[in-house]
């Protein structure tokens, strides 16, 4: 199969290389994917620049967590599972894999695609949409209908995990203001946000809101949360 892969830290896609690799063996409870599509995240950047030591990779190393497509093969005690189903996966990252045309992963790890999402939809969700979600619920969300709403910013809400948390966060009942760039102020409102600033104006810059009222918590996506 074909893979895209790198030998060692640093180099940018200058170090990535085509290759030529067999498919992957099955171990006890994996599944054999035919990718369709992948994404790659900050993350993916960082372990190939050496900054998520110690989860050293073993070079050659195919990068990209997050992937979608179809089951072509089951290994043993797999029970969720059948071939053809569609499916989107995140990998383990110091062992990745996704950047090539067939990918084992693990049936724990592994996810059935909802109908009517297509595959490039959904192999931009797991990364981002998990830790979107993990932001929302550490502040308390409940997703029954039982949660009482807050008053929260979420910012860089155009973003990958900006944009889920703007949608986890109303489905959660929350009243959302997010900061964006200009361009995306129409984008971030049709996903649910009840307020969007653009962060190079005075009001965004200063992350104040029409009603004047105080945030019960800020999801700062901005820089990795930085």
């Amino acid at each position: 199969m074909r893979a895209v892969q790198y030998s060692g830290y640093g180099g940018g896609s200058a170090a990535l290389k085509y290759v030529e690799i067999p498919v992957p063996s099955l171990k006890k409870g994996e599944v054999l994917i035919k990718v369709e599509a992948a994404s790659i995240n900050p993350a993916d950047c960082r372990i190939q620049k050496g900054l998520l030591r110690p989860f050293v990779p073993k070079f050659p190393f195919i990068p990209v967590t997050d992937v979608a497509g179809e089951i072509v093969e089951i290994g043993s005690a797999v029970q969720e599972f059948k071939v053809g189903d569609k499916v989107v996966s995140k990998l383990i990252f110091w062992k990745a894999g996704g950047l090539a045309e067939y990918v084992a992963a693990s049936e724990s790890i592994t996810a059935p695609l909802p109908t009517g999402v297509s595959s490039a939809d959904a192999a931009g969700l797991p990364v981002a949409g998990l830790t979107a979600l993990q932001a929302v619920k550490a502040i308390g969300t409940k997703f029954d209908g039982t949660g009482v709403g807050s008053n929260i910013l979420i910012t860089a809400a155009s973003g990958g995990i900006g944009s889920y948390a703007v949608q986890l966060a109303k489905l959660g009942n929350h009243n959302v203001t997010a900061t964006c760039g200009a361009r995306n102020l129409e984008l971030v409102a049709d996903i649910g946000a009840d307020e969007a600033l653009d962060y190079k104006t005075p009001e965004g810059a200063a992350l104040k809101n029409s009603s004047g009222k105080k945030y019960d918590y800020i999801v700062n996506t901005t820089n990795g949360g930085k």
